[in-house]
């Protein structure tokens, strides 16, 4: 079911679950949301998918300003994979990026996780800064490594990415 939030008098956020019918506009959103990587719209479409009870997609006015893409791995049951976070310039400076991981780590498929996890590069401060913000929130413990390195894994066209683990509190889930 969807939840709606309003923003200002005669305005509302949509938070849902994607559908398939979801992947064009994912995709458009993301190739505005500059230097997100872009995947394929195939890729967008299989999230929305396979992996719609993980991901949230948010509507203003019926256009798509906010996504995020997410998963819990079959060998990390107690944890939270964000793969992508994007929201539209037009939508920013509402504190999208936090409500949006507040609004999935509150559904029942992320009831067991404990943890979330997201890689990030050092130059992304917006991602550090959203995250911080995140695990501050939750009142969590925010951690970091490298974990995917430039030479090793990207051959030198991509910068390290580092994992990124907030460590929730048991108040803070039970809380959430």
């Amino acid at each position: 079911m969807p939840q709606v939030e309003s923003i200002k008098k005669g305005s509302e956020l949509v938070f849902r679950k994607p559908e398939s019918e979801d992947g064009s506009e994912i995709w458009k959103l993301i190739r505005r949301c500059k230097p997100l990587d872009e995947n394929s719209m195939y890729c967008n479409l299989l999230q929305c998918d396979h992996f719609g009870d993980t991901c949230v997609l948010v509507e203003r006015e019926g256009e798509v300003v906010g996504w995020i893409s997410g998963y819990i791995a079959p060998s990390e049951p107690d944890t939270f994979f964000v793969w992508q976070v994007a929201v539209s310039p037009d939508a920013r400076g509402l504190g999208l990026g936090k409500r949006m991981l507040r609004h999935l780590v509150q559904r029942d498929v992320a009831e067991d996780c404990t943890k979330l996890k997201t890689t990030i590069t050092k130059s992304n401060e917006a991602s550090w800064a959203l995250f911080r913000s995140f695990a501050r929130s939750m009142g969590g413990e925010l951690t970091d490594e490298a974990h995917f390195h430039e030479e090793d894994h990207f051959d030198g066209h991509a910068s390290t990415e580092h994992m990124v683990t907030i460590t929730f509190p048991e108040e803070a889930r039970a809380a959430a």
